[in-house]
């Protein structure tokens, strides 16, 4: 650890993306948010202190202290919470676990990454440029792919799960909950060994 005897200082950042909100609660760009809802009730601990531009507790997770956040400056802007979060505490970009939807995979699939580019997706995007590397650790969360080349990116990913597929979404999100509290006491490799079959 870091910080020694320093009880403030976290180990990581673990930082779901998604969209504040109420008519954003239960859409594909909001899996992320979920995920961190579930470690929270995990940990026993509600993420709702405005800090560094998120919603943010600290939970023991995994056997380390981390710092959940739920950015608060809509999706394609989200490296303006977690840079400062990130200098605050002085967590190395390979401490900063992002969790986020993906529509290059099947709803309800897992992808763990060390690393790598943004695919396509602004919030991760926004956290690349503001982190200055690709090299952060996530966990994408499927949520399928748009029905029809025209339809529209942004209304698909804003649309709300429906029926099988919210069901699967729900046993998504723990899933992806077990691999951030595996990739937290065990590494990035185990997880992606166990996650990403």
């Amino acid at each position: 650890m870091l910080f020694g005897s320093k009880s403030a200082g976290v180990s990581w950042l673990v930082v779901g993306l998604g969209n504040i909100g109420d008519q954003y609660e239960g859409t594909r760009h909001n899996v992320g948010f979920q995920v961190v809802d579930e470690l929270a009730e995990r940990a026993g601990v509600p993420v709702q202190k405005l800090k560094y531009r998120a919603l943010t507790n600290t939970a023991q997770i995994g056997g380390e202290k981390v710092l959940l956040m739920k950015p608060v400056t809509f999706m394609n802007l989200s490296g303006e919470a977690v840079r400062p979060a990130a200098d605050f505490y002085k967590v190395s970009t390979d401490h900063v676990l992002v969790i986020s939807d993906d529509v290059a995979l099947p709803v309800g699939k897992l992808r763990v990454r060390r690393g790598g580019s943004a695919g396509g997706h602004n919030g991760l995007k926004d956290i690349i440029r503001h982190l200055g590397t690709d090299q952060f650790p996530r966990v994408k969360v499927g949520v399928g792919e748009k029905p029809h080349p025209d339809y529209d990116m942004a209304d698909w990913v804003l649309g709300k799960f429906q029926g099988e597929d919210k069901k699967i979404i729900d046993q998504a999100v723990k899933r992806a909950a077990d691999a951030v509290e595996l990739l937290l006491s065990q590494g990035v490799d185990k997880a992606m060994s166990r996650y990403n079959g």
